[in-house]
């Protein structure tokens, strides 16, 4: 919930329009995913109400032309000053609300643009951050250098009248810095950061013009390769329409930045049936397919004739999808080797992802070996390309990062600016990530077994000790791009079965299997809130959840759970949720990132129930006809 203000206010600060259907639908969309107790919004559709979420899209409302005395706003405002108004917004609220004009820059914490200019070699660089944190701080470092802020008018003056509970004229700025409302504070600040606050506030009394001009220069020169490398969408919608105020800001409105910048915008705007969003990424198109390609394979519903077409088509889009170059601004943008991989959405975005190209490889090799007649699009050539830059993406202690190689100390995360996401600062090594890549090289070597060996079998070995040490007392495993251990447990116990480790084999599948079992409810399916992402601990969710099911039912029996009754109940659950024209509603949120911020896969309710019913579908099979066998032997 707070990309769509990114998206509203950079583009009314610099003169981008809207359509009026594109106003009234994201209007539309507010007001539906407005809390219904109190009016507010929060950091995203299902959590409560925060100063973060409400104030930016009470302005949002504004801006698109509601008036101030309409009822949602009226609800809204009162509880915005009931949570001590705009002042308690965190960093990135404190920052948006700032380029609007109706917040001080002295009410921010410094994003001091001379980090750049920095010695790379320095443990701190921003270039050790992870991926999307230091794409953001970029323009945000620009615009906090420049001050930048909107021109007065009419709408600004009553904004500044409508935010806060008192008189913002008399409001004391520079105390408000580490104010943050306790709805909206997740990770406070170390003594560290505020220790480096300090120093750079102390600095910003007494800046020096031509290093902060060199530090402006440079933070411009990466948001320009930044744009030209990713078609001008860049990684995600926050650090886009940050980049779109600084090309508008120094190439001015008429600049063919600012026309491809608008051009990209597009790709952004989703609209569903509760209005218009601003989604995540410009899309989910490879995570999607990938999954949905793999279920069709698995389930034996690639053999049907009729799907033959569809599954060519989509081997076409990856074969299109397929990153087959590195990045035109490579070393100087402090970016990740791109070539071979595949990206989260589209190849114009263009960043590797490990786990997307893990997936992406599989889906590959899915379909050129599994569907009849299917053409050998991607070579072996490029699919070595594949192999070549996921064995270059494991960490120190066996597992995969996101984007790129861990590339910063861990104490960095004491430096985390943001108060409302965990682990932001350095990558850090998922279990979903691992898996995706273990699942991928051994499939890859199933097919081209010479290939690199040895180097896939080291890092197999180091992979598969990294999911051994990261298994929780438990059994589970801990999610941070899905909710959660239902899902990241789905993950590990797949890469495990394709080394060897099942129930009857490996104690660590075995703990697994015993923790869902322990999470299985009475009408048989699973069901696990947001709020295990939160607090790392197995919190339950009101509802039973389809997706959620499905997950832990794959998970039974990529382990080969030996016990048929409780993956049964699953099915049984999962098939009684299914809707008439074939179709499941969309349920609780599933997704996840940075711990607090949950984000919708509403394919998910679709790829993942199709594959499990299938494979379960076989499985039982399995199951009965092992023991009509040992019965026939007894």
């Amino acid at each position: 919930m707070f990309l769509l203000p990114g998206l509203v206010i950079g583009s009314y600060v610099t003169g981008m329009p809207f359509k009026q259907e594109e106003r009234l639908e994201m209007i539309r969309y507010l007001l539906n995913r407005a809390n219904p107790e109190d009016g507010g919004w929060g950091i995203h559709v299902e959590g409560h109400s925060t100063v973060f979420g409400t104030a930016l899209n009470y302005c949002v409302m504004r801006i698109l032309g509601a008036p101030a005395d309409h009822p949602a706003l009226v609800k809204a405002r009162a509880t915005l000053h009931e949570l001590g108004g705009a002042t308690g917004a965190p960093a990135w609220g404190k920052f948006w609300l700032s380029v609007l004009n109706v917040y001080e820059w002295e009410g921010n914490n410094p994003i001091t643009p001379e980090l750049w200019v920095f010695p790379d070699w320095l443990p701190f660089h921003p270039h050790k951050w992870w991926i999307h944190t230091r794409t953001v701080y970029i323009p945000m470092a620009y615009l906090y250098g420049m001050r930048y802020k909107m021109e007065e008018n009419d709408l600004i003056m009553a904004l500044r009248e409508e935010l806060y509970p008192t008189n913002y004229y008399q409001i004391d700025w520079s105390a408000q810095r580490n104010n943050i409302a306790e709805a909206d504070l997740y990770m406070p600040h170390s003594t560290l950061l505020n220790s480096m606050y300090l120093i750079l506030s102390a600095y910003e009394q007494c800046v020096i013009p031509p290093v902060r001009r060199a530090a402006l220069d440079k933070c411009y020169q990466l948001i320009v390769r930044e744009d030209e490398n990713t078609g001008y969408q860049t990684l995600g919608p926050v650090s886009k329409m940050m980049n779109l105020i600084v090309r508008a800001l120094v190439d001015g409105p008429e600049s063919e930045a600012y026309k491809k910048h608008m051009a990209g915008r597009d790709d952004f705007m989703w609209v569903c049936a509760d209005g218009m969003m601003m989604t995540g990424t410009n899309g989910s198109q490879l995570w999607d397919i990938a999954f949905i390609t793999q279920a069709l394979v698995e389930t034996g519903l690639a053999e049907e004739p009729e799907n033959r077409d569809s599954l060519v088509r989509a081997l076409q889009w990856l074969d299109m999808a397929q990153i087959k170059d590195n990045p035109r601004h490579f070393t100087v943008s402090y970016r990740h080797p791109t070539k071979g991989a595949w990206p989260f959405s589209t190849r114009t975005q263009g960043y590797t992802v490990s786990d997307c190209t893990g997936e992406g490889l599989k889906a590959v090799l899915y379909i050129q070996n599994h569907v009849e007649d299917a053409p050998k699009l991607v070579s072996e050539r490029r699919m070595q390309d594949t192999v070549d830059i996921l064995l270059g993406m494991q960490n120190a202690d066996g597992g995969f990062a996101s984007y790129e190689l861990i590339r910063g100390p861990g104490w960095l995360e004491w430096l985390n600016p943001a108060e409302v996401f965990g682990d932001i600062m350095i990558e850090h090594s998922y279990p979903e990530c691992t898996t995706s890549v273990i699942t991928a090289l051994s499939i890859f070597r199933r097919h081209y077994p010479d290939y690199r060996k040895d180097d896939i079998d080291r890092v197999t070995v180091g992979a598969v000790r990294f999911l051994h040490a990261a298994q929780r007392p438990e059994g589970g495993w801990f999610g941070s791009w899905g909710i959660c251990f239902t899902y990241a447990t789905q993950f590990a116990l797949e890469s495990l079965s394709l080394v060897g480790e099942t129930y009857e084999t490996s104690a660590y599948a075995r703990r697994a299997c015993e923790f869902l079992i322990s999470k299985q409810r009475a009408d048989g399916g699973w069901g696990e809130s947001y709020k295990s992402c939160e607090l790392g601990k197995w919190v339950d969710h009101e509802d039973t959840q389809v997706v959620q099911t499905s997950w832990a039912t794959m998970a039974l029996m990529y382990a080969r759970y030996p016990y048929a009754e409780p993956i049964e109940r699953a099915v049984r659950l999962v098939m009684s949720r299914q809707r008439t024209d074939g179709s499941w509603a969309q349920e609780a949120i599933e997704g996840v990132f940075n711990k607090n911020v949950a984000i919708a896969y509403p394919n998910f309710k679709f790829s993942f129930t199709i594959w499990m019913l299938g494979r379960t579908h076989r499985y039982l099979k399995e199951l009965k006809s092992k023991a009509n066998g040992n019965a026939q032997t007894h």
